[in-house]
């Protein structure tokens, strides 16, 4: 039995000289869904092609259930299933029709293509749109077809490329309960998201930003990274009147390295050396009318601060080539990624 459904070893992807993914590795084990968190343009879309046999990479080997992605592709396309951040399915078709399509694309008998039907038909609650055209379907209802179509020909894994982009809330929560769902069945979920609610659902996460893996890890552990909440520096959450008024005021306080509004209050990062006394007094503000409490890091935290370790980095690298003597770029918050196996 294979423990590693993806096992990813130093795999690259150049379009001329485009390094779309820079020599990435991680692993995904079998029931897991692996959240891939980056920027637009960071290469996540890139490696679910690679991942899917649809692009084969430059350098560099991978394997999704045991198939290699460049001599094996087409085995890999027959045992997955792929949703894209796009509706793309048949708009002029109704639901049905879009079903009984993909499941004689993937080569299932009339018996077995109504079993399948009627087994995804019941996971995702389709029933009573089945006779809708498919253009006409809400988001959400769009979004449950598209994972029905996905869902066909029972792959053992499934790629969402940010399965939720465009639907309003209640959809998304709907949607994840149906992939908590299909986890629990023991099918792979590999996860594209913007969304740090999302991100945090997932049992693993990686981030990959200018076609780097920076960190792959459980949720919990990327938080404690030393590089997210850097030695020297705490967090702190503070909710005060006219939170967004004392943000302007509590930026420019000297020991405060990072100041973000949640909600109707303001997340933190200073200096060790910076009192909460000091804070408060600095802002005109009292224990009486405001409140201070320390806070752990959340994914949010992580990806704002690796996206700017990224930037830093990169400009560093830009001024070394235009002045290589003496420059030197700051090293990555965690060059050698956590195991996600």
């Amino acid at each position: 039995m294979i423990r590693a459904v993806m096992d990813v070893r130093d795999i690259s992807r150049h379009f001329g000289d485009l390094v779309a993914v820079d020599h990435v590795s991680f692993q995904v084990e079998r029931g897991a869904i692996f959240g891939l968190l980056g920027p637009n343009g960071s290469g996540k879309s890139t490696m679910i092609r690679m991942l899917c046999g649809v692009l084969e990479p430059t350098s560099g080997q991978a394997s999704v259930l045991g198939y290699d992605v460049a001599r094996d592709a087409e085995s890999i396309k027959r045992r997955i299933g792929y949703m894209s951040q796009s509706f793309s399915l048949y708009a002029d078709l109704t639901a049905r029709e879009n079903l009984e399509f993909y499941g004689r694309i993937y080569g299932l008998e009339p018996a077995r293509l109504a079993e399948r039907m009627r087994a995804v038909e019941a996971l995702t609650s389709l029933d009573g749109h089945l006779d809708q055209l498919a253009g006409t379907l809400s988001g959400g209802w769009k979004q449950r077809l598209a994972l029905a179509c996905a869902l066909i020909h029972e792959p053992e894994v499934l790629f969402l490329d940010e399965p939720t982009a465009g639907i309003d809330p209640v959809a998304r929560r709907d949607l994840w309960d149906l992939l908590f769902a299909l986890a629990g069945r023991g099918v792979t979920l590999f996860v594209t998201t913007h969304y740090m609610d999302e991100a945090e659902r997932c049992s693993d996460i990686a981030y990959i930003d200018n076609g780097e893996l920076v960190v792959c890890g459980k949720p919990e552990d990327v938080k404690r990274l030393s590089g997210v909440t850097p030695q020297g520096t705490r967090r702190w959450e503070l909710e005060a009147p006219g939170p967004a008024e004392t943000l302007s005021r509590v930026r420019k306080i000297e020991g405060v390295r990072d100041a973000t509004l949640f909600g109707q209050a303001i997340h933190l990062l200073v200096s060790n050396d910076l009192s909460e006394a000091t804070l408060l007094a600095k802002l005109n503000l009292s224990s009486d009318t405001a409140s201070l409490r320390p806070i752990a890091a959340t994914l949010e935290d992580v990806f704002v601060t690796l996206t700017r370790a990224t930037q830093e980095r990169l400009a560093a690298h830009s001024d070394a080539a235009s002045h290589p003597k003496g420059s030197i770029a700051p090293a990555k918050v965690n060059p050698e990624p956590i195991s996600a196996a």
